[in-house]
């Protein structure tokens, strides 16, 4: 899985379209193998974008959980120090 995609479900804020869309054109970019696609095939990386992004939405659109919203700045600050012990 891309390193780039980071969870999206169970946040205060929930997650925002334009997260939603960076997390698809990631994915898309991962399996398609480029990151910026031809002319001739930037119409199909972009439906595929927004393909994806629209199926993301629903999917956290329909998720139930008991536990409680995750913070987001919490989340960020655990991350950091995670990688500050992986990169030090």
């Amino acid at each position: 899985m891309c390193r780039n995609i980071k969870p999206l479900f169970n946040f205060d804020p929930p997650a925002t379209d334009a997260e939603i869309h960076d997390a698809a054109l990631q994915f898309v970019r991962k399996l398609s193998g480029t990151t910026k696609p031809s002319k001739r095939n930037e119409a199909a990386f972009e439906r595929a974008v927004s393909s994806i992004a629209a199926c993301a939405r629903e999917l956290l659109d329909s998720l139930e959980t008991s536990q409680p919203p995750r913070d987001r700045e919490e989340e960020a600050a655990k991350a950091r120090a995670r990688n500050a012990v992986r990169f030090a």
